[in-house]
């Protein structure tokens, strides 16, 4: 149990990259069915920025875990706010794109989210972590 967090953080990154790109296949058959070759481009990018956004996360946990408890919120806050202001871009970028359907880009962003959460969690709970050494 020497790196068990170590352990834990490739776990959750490696189930979140196969979550999301299970998801990323289901929303463009998905999306193809209901409104044809425009839901491509959107189901992939729906599922790559929230990939994106959720290996961030658990990479500035990661590395927050080494320093300091200030260095730590600071990385953990600073990443939020630059996460939050790409986030912003990224979709004032994409509003009214025609190679984009919004609601194809919004249900592939949400299951993502939604499922790399409930990864997330899983794999904490799922882990022992010695703290008494």
């Amino acid at each position: 149990m020497k790196n068990s967090s170590g352990a834990m953080f490739k776990k959750a990154l490696i189930f979140t990259s196969v979550l999301v790109g299970l998801i990323a296949l289901l929303g463009v058959g998905i999306g193809y069915l209901a409104v044809g070759a425009i839901a491509i481009a959107s189901a992939l990018i729906g599922s790559g920025v929230a990939l994106v956004f959720s290996s961030v996360t658990i990479l500035s946990i990661w590395l927050g875990s080494k320093l300091s408890l200030n260095g730590f919120f600071a990385l953990l806050m600073g990443g939020w706010l630059v996460k939050f202001v790409v986030f912003a871009l990224v979709l004032s970028t994409l509003i009214g794109a025609e190679f984009i359907s919004g609601p194809v880009l919004f249900f592939a962003v949400v299951a993502s989210v939604m499922g790399t959460l409930a990864i997330e969690s899983w794999v904490v709970l799922r882990t022992r972590v010695q703290t008494i050494s």
